[in-house]
C-alpha cells in the first residue's frame, strides 16, 4: 500500500532540489564571472556563443553535482529518491533550456525574456546569469529587462521545440 507520507517526503524533497540546483546554478555562473580560475573555461563559451548540445551540458552538470544529489539518501531512501529526481530533472531541464536559449531562444516561452539568450547576446557580464530560468536574477538584482525580440530572432525559420543540437 502507499504511504501517503513517504511520497509526501519525496515530492517535497523533489522540488526543494529542483529549486537549490537553480540557486546553485545562478551563483556558480556569477562565479565564473569574477573568478578568472573558475571561469576560464566559460569566458571560452562566451567567446564561441554556443552550447555543447543537451547531452554534453547534462552531463557537466550531473557531474559537477553527483555527490549532492545523493547527499539525502543519509536521511531516508524515500528523501533521498526525491532529491536525486528533483537534481536530476532540473539537470535536465537546464540542459535543453540552456541550449534552447543559445539556437532557438524565441521558444522559452516559460520566461518573458530568455536572459541567457541575453546575456550572451548584449554582453551582459553583470546581468542575467540565470540558465533556466530568470527568478534568481530577480532575487538578487542582476535581472536587466532589455527589448531583445528584433528581426534577427523574428526572421529566422520557424523550428519546433527539438530542432536543437542533443550532442
Amino acid at each position: 500500500m502507499l504511504d501517503l507520507t513517504k511520497l509526501a517526503v519525496g515530492g517535497v524533497c523533489f522540488v526543494l532540489a529542483f529549486i537549490l540546483a537553480s540557486l546553485v546554478e545562478y551563483w556558480l555562473h556569477r562565479l565564473m564571472h569574477v573568478s578568472p580560475r573558475i571561469g576560464e573555461r566559460h569566458r571560452d563559451h562566451h567567446r564561441r556563443n554556443e552550447g555543447q548540445g543537451v547531452v554534453w551540458e547534462f552531463r557537466d552538470y550531473v557531474q559537477g553535482s553527483c555527490i549532492a544529489m545523493f547527499a539525502m539518501f543519509f536521511v531516508s531512501l524515500e528523501a533521498g529518491i526525491g532529491w536525486f529526481l528533483g537534481s536530476l530533472a532540473y539537470a535536465a531541464f537546464s540542459a535543453y533550456a540552456h541550449q534552447l536559449q543559445h539556437e532557438n531562444p524565441t521558444k522559452c516561452f516559460w520566461m518573458k525574456m530568455p536572459v541567457h539568450y541575453v546575456h550572451h547576446k548584449y554582453g551582459m557580464w553583470h546581468h542575467n546569469f540565470g540558465l533556466a530560468v530568470d527568478w534568481w536574477d530577480r532575487v538578487f538584482g542582476t535581472y536587466k529587462s532589455v527589448e531583445w525580440l528584433t528581426e534577427e530572432e523574428t526572421s529566422q525559420p520557424e523550428r519546433s521545440y527539438l530542432q536543437l543540437r542533443w550532442w
